[in-house]
C-alpha cells in the first residue's frame, strides 16, 4: 500500500518559539515513520502561516528524515535546524529482503562520486564511502539518495537498488497538484466537519480501500485552529455533498469523534487517522 501525507505549512502556527515548532514537526516525522507513509508533501497556507516562512517545515521535515549517519554530509547549518536536536529520533526499520539476490537490509546513501567507470562512491554510513557498480538502465548523479542494499560489514558486501530508500521522501507542492497525482488513489480530509467513523464504517472504508491489488491512499490534514475547510476557503455546509472545493476530496472522516479538546492539533490528527487507516480487513 502506498500512502501520502499532506499537511499545511501553517501546522506550527500556534508554537510560541522555534524549538516549540521543531519539537512539533517532529511528532509529524514521527507518526509519519510509525505508520510507514511513503511521502509527505507540504501544502502552502500563506494566510495561516504566522512567524515563519513556509520553507520551514520542509527543511525541518527533510532534515528530521535524513538518516543520522548522513545529516553532516547532507546538511550544512541552517537557521531553520537551529533547535534540530529536539527532534525525536525516528528509529527506521531497516527493510530487509529474502532469498540470496534479496538478502540484506536497506539503507539510504547518498553519492559523493560519479566515476567514469560506471562506479559510483557512496555513503551509507559505513565506516567509509564504498565504490559501487550502478545497475543496468539505472542514473545517478553526485549529491543524489540512493538506496544500498548491505549484506555483509565485514567484509563489506553491499549493491545499489533502484528503489525508493526506507523511510518517508518529503516534498513541497499546492493541493491542487499533490490530489492528481497518479499514485493520490482514495483522497481523504481529515476534519472535525467530516463523516464520524465508526467500527462499522471503519470496517467498509478498509474494504473500499483494498480492493485494488496495490492500493494507493492521499490523506490531508489542516492546522490548528484552521482546518481543511478554512484553508480551502468553503463552507462547512457543503462537505459530504461534494460541492465547490470540498469535491477535490473522496471522503471527508472526523477520525476523533466526541473530541475533548477544543483543537485538535495537526500531529494529533494524524496518529489517530493513521491508526484507522493502518488498520487491514
Amino acid at each position: 500500500m502506498t500512502v501520502s501525507v499532506l499537511v499545511p505549512s501553517s501546522l506550527i502556527r500556534e508554537a510560541e518559539d522555534k524549538r516549540e515548532a521543531t519539537r512539533k514537526i517532529g511528532y509529524v516525522a514521527r507518526a509519519a515513520t510509525v505508520f510507514r507513509v511513503d511521502r509527505l508533501t507540504v501544502y502552502p497556507d500563506p494566510d495561516g502561516t504566522r512567524r515563519w516562512d513556509e520553507g520551514f517545515v520542509e527543511t525541518v521535515l527533510r532534515y528530521a528524515a535524513t538518516p543520522p549517519y548522513l545529516r553532516k554530509e547532507v546538511w550544512d547549518k541552517r537557521d531553520e535546524l537551529e533547535f534540530a536536536g529536539v527532534l525525536p529520533p525516528l528509529r527506521v526499520r531497516s527493510q530487509t529482503g529474502s532469498g540470496s539476490e534479496g538478502s540484506g537490509s536497506l539503507r539510504q546513501g547518498i553519492v559523493t562520486e560519479v566515476g567514469a567507470d560506471g562506479h559510483v562512491r557512496v555513503n551509507c554510513g559505513l565506516q567509509h564511502p564504498i565504490s559501487l557498480p550502478v545497475p543496468s538502465g539505472m542514473e545517478v548523479r553526485e549529491r543524489e539518495r540512493v538506496t544500498v542494499r548491505v549484506s555483509s560489514r565485514e567484509p563489506v558486501r553491499a549493491k545499489l537498488v533502484d528503489r525508493s530508500p526506507p523511510g518517508f521522501a518529503v516534498d513541497a507542492t499546492d493541493l491542487d497538484s499533490a490530489l492528481t497525482r497518479d499514485d493520490s488513489g482514495t483522497a481523504i480530509a481529515a476534519s472535525r466537519h467530516g463523516e464520524e467513523l465508526d467500527v462499522t464504517r471503519l470496517g467498509q472504508l478498509a474494504g473500499t480501500i483494498y480492493t485494488s491489488g496495490e492500493p494507493e491512499l492521499t490523506v490531508a490534514f489542516g492546522a490548528p485552529e484552521r482546518g481543511l475547510p478554512a484553508i480551502l476557503g468553503t463552507d462547512t455546509d457543503d462537505i459530504g455533498r461534494g460541492h465547490g472545493e470540498t469535491g477535490r476530496f473522496d471522503l471527508w472522516l472526523n477520525t476523533v469523534p466526541n473530541q475533548g479538546s477544543e483543537v485538535v492539533r495537526t500531529e494529533e490528527a494524524m496518529f489517530a487517522t493513521l491508526a484507522c487507516l493502518n488498520l487491514t480487513e
